[in-house]
């Protein structure tokens, strides 16, 4: 489609208040619908929860939940236009401001600018021969930018190059602002809702192009000005300077960059990542390949339990932080973490991935430990953070012995991030942060206390299930080994991995032959190394222990089993480890009982 003809006299009279205040008008449904979709949420569904049961009552939440979406896609469409709308005002006057200037020029020099671009210009400068003023005439424009004028004597009348000049602006300016009608025109035309009243994922999907679509389209309007490189706490204050306004509209356009911004309060990324929540499956949906499938699966379960609501007396979720990237993004706090006064942060670790497992498991941790920290002090959260690539588990724990070191210390840069934004934005004048490492999360939690000053306002560091942590004592953790703490299974098989020097003697046992227990001994002459250093349980790493189950054995008549390594936070299987990290959250560390050291 080729595009439309516009003059210079239509750009300089075009109206760019009028398309504001279409933006404006557009910004208003959007709030409205906004509004609506809390009223559906926070007080309809909540309502109807808690006092009906049976098939009409449930019934009637799922139509409300579906109405709910229905405003949310009204929201994101309505804003969605809101932006578009201000970009091409934007854009617009841009072009109006080059073709004033030129406008201006041309007037002060009397010269005159036609409705097709060329510009008249009057005599001038000197002949050479009889020395009489050269005569005016008409300048085109040369071209598009960059296009070389042909070679050539230069023409004396210095008139002549001001009005080439001019009239190359003139035209320069129309020819864009020609290019932007057209850009923002398709977009426009594309943002439209299919008819009906259910909004389904593929429409969703068309959603998520269409935010695509406006974010290439208002770059420069909106997207440059993200601090991405700034602190969290510089976030912080960006976000409080913008106006109302400003916010709305990154919160429809980019709510993906938005909501996974630490520095930004949790009530706006929680806004902007149920939203990006929906875009998300929006993309995924339809596609077959594993990644996709298995992420699409664990959106799902995130979606439901958001939409389930807290039951009466629990804490309720906030979506912190969701992602495809990698193998895959979520951050959920059961509890605000900016009005919390403890705040603690489970970092999970082997064989974690964005899928169904960890919006049912890992979620499950946070949740019991939010409400066991809740139950000792109702100013608690906690939160179940996947921001980084866990190491997956190929052919089982075997793959644990052969994991290095590098995903966690760029998993320990994100966390440190992650705890300088619950800092900076945290409402309460010293809050108590705790950071849960379990697994191979605990070496992600040791490896952030290692850079920089350590992790950004943690108080207390709790270690499960944990094959090393990258440092030989507790001291060496930046919080003082007093405030190191640590649950090890009896029959977790993950705190009793060998350490890289046995496992080198283990090869070498076949060529050592009777030797091979002194070998043994000197590889690890107080059998307390593991894999990734000092065993956290034991005496020469110095940390506080903490009872916990012994959990079930390895192999038994069911066969071979690892669930010891998983039940540390279940109040059911092991109350006495759930209470003790609920304990420590809830910033009464003193309470906790001590168990030996291995």
């Amino acid at each position: 489609m080729p595009m439309p003809t516009l003059t210079w006299a239509q750009l300089r009279d075009l109206k760019c208040a009028e398309l504001e205040g279409a933006a404006d008008g557009w910004g208003k449904s959007s709030n409205r619908a906004d509004a609506a979709r809390d009223r559906v949420e926070q007080q309809l569904l909540t309502g109807l929860r808690d006092t009906q049961e049976g098939e009409a009552a449930q019934a009637a939440v799922a139509r409300l939940r579906q109405l709910g979406r229905n405003f949310q896609y009204v929201y994101t469409e309505c804003g969605l236009l809101r932006t578009t709308l201000n970009s091409l005002a934007h854009e617009m006057r841009t072009q109006q401001r080059v073709l004033g200037e030129a406008l201006d020029d041309a007037a002060a020099l009397r010269f005159t600018v036609h409705a097709d671009g060329t510009v008249t210009y009057p005599a001038g400068g000197e002949g050479l021969i009889e020395g009489a003023p050269l005569r005016g005439g008409t300048a085109a424009s040369s071209g598009p930018p960059g296009l070389v004028p042909p070679s050539g004597l230069v023409a004396p009348n210095p008139n002549v190059a001001k009005a080439q000049d001019i009239a190359d602006r003139v035209t320069g300016a129309v020819r864009a602002a020609a290019e932007i009608d057209w850009r923002y025109a398709g977009i426009l035309r594309r943002l439209k809702a299919e008819e009906g009243l259910k909004v389904p994922d593929s429409t969703w999907k068309d959603a998520a192009g269409d935010a695509a679509e406006v974010r290439d389209a208002a770059g420069a309007y909106l997207k440059d000005a993200i601090p991405h490189d700034a602190s969290p706490a510089e976030r912080r204050d960006w976000w409080a300077g913008l106006t109302q306004e400003q916010r709305e509209e990154y919160l429809a356009v980019y709510p993906d960059q938005i909501g996974n911004l630490d520095g930004i309060p949790a009530l706006v990324r929680d806004a902007a990542n149920r939203d990006n929540l929906q875009l998300l499956i929006g993309e995924l949906e339809g596609r077959d390949d594993e990644k996709s499938m298995t992420q699409l699966a664990g959106l799902r379960e995130i979606d439901r339990q958001l939409g389930a609501g807290a039951k009466p007396g629990e804490p309720p979720m906030f979506l912190l932080g969701i992602s495809d990237e990698g193998n895959g993004r979520a951050i959920v706090s059961y509890g605000n973490p900016d009005t919390a006064k403890h705040v603690a942060t489970y970092v999970p670790g082997l064989n974690t991935a964005l899928d169904k497992g960890f919006a049912e498991g890992d979620l499950k941790r946070a949740r019991d430990t939010a409400i066991g920290a809740q139950y000792y002090d109702p100013s608690s959260a906690a939160i179940s953070w996947l921001g980084y690539d866990a190491p997956q588990a190929i052919d089982g724990l075997s793959s644990l012995a052969v994991a290095g070191e590098g995903r966690a210390v760029e998993g320990g840069r994100r966390l440190n991030e992650f705890t300088a934004g619950l800092a900076a934005t945290n409402e309460n004048d010293d809050p108590h942060l705790t950071a849960i490492g379990h697994s191979y999360g605990s070496r992600t939690v040791g490896a952030a206390t290692q850079q920089g000053e350590g992790i950004p306002g943690v108080d207390d560091i709790v270690l499960v299930g944990s094959p090393g942590v990258g440092v030989d004592e507790a001291g060496d953790l930046g919080v003082g080994r007093e405030h190191v703490f640590v649950g090890a299974a009896e029959n977790d098989v993950v705190t009793k991995m060998p350490s890289k020097q046995q496992t080198a003697a283990g090869a070498a046992t076949a060529l050592a032959g009777p030797f091979a227990y002194f070998v043994g001994d000197v590889a690890d002459p107080g059998d307390d190394d593991l894999w990734f250093g000092k065993d956290p349980a034991s005496k020469a790493f110095g940390a506080n222990r903490f009872p916990v189950d012994e959990g079930p054995g390895v192999v038994s008549r069911n066969g071979f089993s690892i669930d010891a390594h998983s039940q540390y936070f279940d109040p059911v299987r092991d109350p006495a480890s759930a209470n003790s990290i609920a304990l420590i959250s809830a910033g009464h560390a003193e309470k906790v009982k001590s168990e030996e050291y291995r």
